[in-house]
């Protein structure tokens, strides 16, 4: 089983928190099935990414598994990128680019 640093999942949620907000709502309006009104990432391990969003003033918890297990860091994006495709492909939505 990997473990990932603290300072890792730390630095995931601070960037996903900071620069992909509306990405976080996009992956819960579309895996939760809601229309959030904030969402925000609040978790990650080898297995999976946990989100906290609000709707009409209530919070609830989505948890999503990867693809599979992860080993290292680097593929954390990679699944983030594949939820977020995935979503946009549920929703009829453009992605854009990845850089």
């Amino acid at each position: 089983m990997t473990v990932f640093a603290p300072e890792v999942v730390e630095a995931v949620l601070a960037h996903m928190n900071d620069d992909h907000l509306d990405d976080n709502l996009l992956i819960v309006r579309a895996f939760a099935g809601r229309d959030p009104e904030a969402a925000r990432m609040i978790d990650l391990d080898h297995r999976g990414g946990t989100w906290r969003y609000t709707v009409a003033g209530e919070d609830a918890e989505l948890h999503l598994p990867w693809s599979r297990d992860l080993q290292e860091r680097p593929e954390i994006r990679r699944e983030i990128v594949a939820l977020y495709d995935a979503a946009c492909g549920k929703l009829g939505v453009e992605p854009r680019p990845h850089a």
